[in-house]
Order: structure tokens, then sequence, then C-alpha cells
């Protein structure tokens, strides 16, 4: 126990239970978890979103009218004082014995939709604006604020220089086209040009602009003039999806680093994953611990072969006491196509050379065959992003994927194109014309140099850290096809 120095406004229930101040008095503030009568003592328990337990408030009806218990509601919001007290019941080492209480807001039960009970996911989405009170949300979302400092920290440990690229651009990084138009034109009266194509000329732009989609290129640009850079911004695409896996609008961390090549580019990987969900395991305790026995509630009513062989905890301490298993994409071609899993059919996608893998095979080479983490690299040409270097066999790329047990594929990235007319040939190949990039393309004519770089989608990190399996439910107000509520 120790002595908190009362502060005007409030003390937060985190310090509170941490330093278990007993004989003190204080004022709290929050809002109401449950609250419940028992023969004549009133028991109030309030949570005000700095850490997943309650602070559970006693009072009896000489300190706490029955009016005001009355409006004692779950989720109306308070501000209590009283004197800390040992617990005599279990669940809590103190408690708060009221002095005085202030409504601060009501909730009426006949309208408000979180009840203590459980609500599905699948409701919960319904009042985004209200899920961030349940235990699995608050705890989600402090566990992603814990990643996302992580980040800026790995990197600000590391001398790397934080970039912001831009959200607005005219130009298609990946060469996908699934991008958010950007414009100010009349959409009631589009202009035309002689061709009957939209002149753009009288856009706010006076060109074709869009939601940027990476901001991988204007990354490359810093890591040619600082040396080593990272982005951490809002990336969008708009493809028509609506698998539990993607999102219209994610954040993106983007490394890129002169002088790196491949290599290089696999040992930042490994390093930058191991200590993000090592702090994520050191600082997030409580709330990882909540969430670990969440998961494992939900394997249980999972059929058998479908049950994880590793519970939330397990799979985080895989991934950063195992190496990772550097393989290139050939030899998992045949690694998969040498399985009995291949041999009985027990693939859903096909398993050849060329082919984009699919989430079944990556994980099966992680979780079955090397059971550890996997980097692989060299992929075919075909499936890669135009700015992959290309091998000297004419056939691959100097890509890298890293794969992860339950989730699959978690980074992505390569060692990038410096060979002027090649990276020139391959935009070409995939429909970006010269003149839209030839600022990026002026990076390999004035001082040249290797550089490598990934991109981890910060969303699939937290899914994977938390053990959630749906990516709407890791970030606070998802946007997906049909969805831009809140």
């Amino acid at each position: 126990m120790s002595t908190i120095v009362e502060q005007k406004t409030r003390l937060r229930i985190k310090d509170i239970l941490s330093a278990r101040p007993v004989g003190q008095e204080l004022t709290v503030k929050g809002w109401i978890r449950t609250a419940r009568d028992n023969k004549n003592v009133y028991f109030i328990n309030l949570n005000d979103g700095s850490t997943l337990s309650n602070l559970q408030v006693v009072a009896d009806p000489e300190t706490l009218s029955k009016d005001l218990f009355a409006r004692c509601t779950t989720g109306a919001c308070l501000s209590v004082k009283g004197l800390v007290i040992e617990s005599p019941g279990s669940g809590q080492s103190v408690e708060l014995k009221l002095i005085s209480m202030e409504v601060l807001g009501d909730a009426d039960p006949q309208v408000y939709k979180l009840q203590p009970k459980k609500h599905s996911l699948e409701f919960l989405r319904e009042i985004g604006h209200l899920r961030m009170r349940t235990n699995t949300f608050s705890a989600i979302m402090r566990i992603r604020h814990a990643l996302a400092f992580a980040v800026h920290k790995f990197f600000n440990d590391r001398e790397f220089v934080y970039l912001h690229t831009p959200i607005i651009t005219g130009s298609d990084c990946e060469g996908a086209g699934e991008m958010f138009r950007v414009t100010t034109l009349d959409l009631h009266n589009i202009p035309k040009n002689d061709k009957g194509e939209i002149d753009f000329t009288d856009d706010f732009f006076g060109k074709e602009t869009n939601l940027t989609v990476s901001g991988q290129l204007e990354g490359e640009l810093g890591a040619m003039a600082l040396g080593q850079i990272y982005t951490f911004g809002p990336t969008f695409r708009a493809e028509n999806s609506n698998t539990t896996r993607h999102l219209a609008e994610f954040w993106m961390i983007e490394p890129e680093v002169a002088f790196n090549e491949l290599e290089d580019n696999m040992k930042l990987a490994q390093d930058f994953l191991q200590y993000l969900i090592g702090y994520a395991l050191e600082h997030c305790k409580e709330d990882l611990q909540f969430l670990n026995g969440r998961a494992e509630e939900e394997n249980k009513n999972k059929k058998q072969e479908e049950r994880d062989e590793m519970g939330l905890l397990d799979r985080l301490r895989f991934v950063t006491e195992n190496p990772f298993e550097h393989i290139t994409y050939t030899e998992a071609i045949q690694i998969l196509k040498s399985s009995n899993h291949f041999k009985k059919g027990k693939f859903k996608y096909p398993v050849e050379w060329g082919i984009d893998l699919q989430s079944e095979h990556e994980r099966y080479l992680v979780e079955k065959h090397f059971k550890k983490p996997v980097i692989l690299t060299d992929y075919p040409t075909g499936i890669k992003a135009f700015y992959m270097k290309q091998s000297e066999d004419g056939k691959t790329v100097r890509a890298m994927d890293v794969l992860f047990p339950g989730i699959g594929e978690i980074i992505g990235g390569s060692q990038r194109e410096d060979d002027l007319e090649k990276l020139i040939k391959r935009a070409n190949d995939v429909g970006i014309k010269e003149q839209d990039i030839w600022w990026y393309l002026d990076t390999r004519r004035f001082g040249n140099a290797p550089h490598a770089g990934f991109g981890l989608g910060f969303e699939r990190l937290v899914l994977f850290v938390t053990g959630m399996t749906n990516i709407r439910d890791v970030i606070p107000f998802p946007r997906a096809p049909k969805t831009a509520e809140f």
C-alpha cells in the first residue's frame, strides 16, 4: 500500500488499484458497468478505461438515497468521492466507501444497448460508437496504442527519420487500380474533352488524383536523401471485398533503408516484429491475459479439426522465442507438393509454381512443417509489384514475405529495382505510365543506390497480437464496402 497525492480533478482507477492507498479519501470518475442492491448495501462497479479492472464502490442508504441509486444504471457516468478501504470480498483488494456522489450523465436502460451480458461481435459492430466500453474492445484499443507507441520507439531508438508521405497522390504504387478518387469536380456536370474523356485539368489538382494505397514510393525518395526512414499513416484500397482480412482504410508502417539489400531487409523485419510483440507481452499483461482467456473459450466451441493448437500467449511467445526460417518460394512449393496434406487433397487451393500462395499454404509452412515463423523469398516476377528488384534468373524478384502462425503473411517487402531500364519496362508492363512516376525514376538517374524496405499492415499486427479473427474488430471505426458509419 502507498499514498497517492489527491488531484483536483480525478484519479485513475488503474493507479488506485495499483497503489492501494487504504485510508485515503479520493475522487474517481467513470462509467457504471454493474450496480446492485444487496440487503440495504449498494454495490457499484465503476470503470474509467484506464484498466480492464473495475473499482467497486460500496454505499448504504444513509449516504446514497434510493432515488440517486435508481439513476445508477449500466452506462451512466459518475463522479464519486470516497474512502479507500480493504475489500472483504473476492475479486478486488480494495474498494471505495462512498462519501458523496454526482451523476454526470444518465443512461436510460430502456434504450442503452450495452447491458452486462455477452454480446456478439456482429452486434457490437452495429454500435461502434459504444463498443469500446466493453472489456474486449477496451483491451484491444489499449494494446493497439501500445503497439503504435512501440513502432515509433523501435525506429526512433535506431535513428530512423519519421517521414510523413502524402495521402493524396497521382500515382498507383501497386498498379492494381483499386483506388478512391479525390475530386472537386461537379459530379452532376462532369467536364469532358474532345475525346469524351473526363477533363481533369479543371479539377483541384489539375490531374487525376486518388487516396494513396502506400507511402512506399515517396518513402524511397526520403531514404535516398536521409539514409533510413519510416512511414506510419493511413492508406486506402477500393477493393470490393467483405472478407475478415480486408479493410478499405487501414494503417501501414513502411521502413525504407538506403544501401540495404534483401538479407538486411529480412533481419530488420525479424527484429522489428520480435520487438513489437515482446513490447506487448511486457506492457499489456492484463489485457493479453483477458484476451487469452477469451480465445480459449472461443477455441472450445470450434470443431476439433478447426481448433488452434496454440493459445494466444503461446503464439506470441512462439514468435519472440524462435529464429525465423528462411526459404525460397521455389523451395516452399516443393515442400507443399511433397506434403501428405497435398497428396490427400486437403488444400482448398491448387499448388504449383507461379501461383500466389494462399493463407492455407502459408500457415501449413509455419504451423505444420517448420513450426516457426518463415520468411519466403524470391517470388515469381509475375505475381509481385513492378518496383521489386529482378533476379539474375530472369524469373524471380528479390521479394520477401514474413509468415506467422494463425494469420499467414504479415509483412511484404523487397529489395527495390535499381536498374532504370528494367524498372521502366516493368512499370509499362503493369500499365503505369512513365510520365506519372518521372520523379520516382529520377532517383535511379541521380545518385542511384541499392535500397530495400517492407510494409507491415498495422491492423494485421494488432489482429495477431490480440487473437481476434476479424480485422474490423481491431480498428476503432472500420471502413469496408457499404460500411462508413460512425
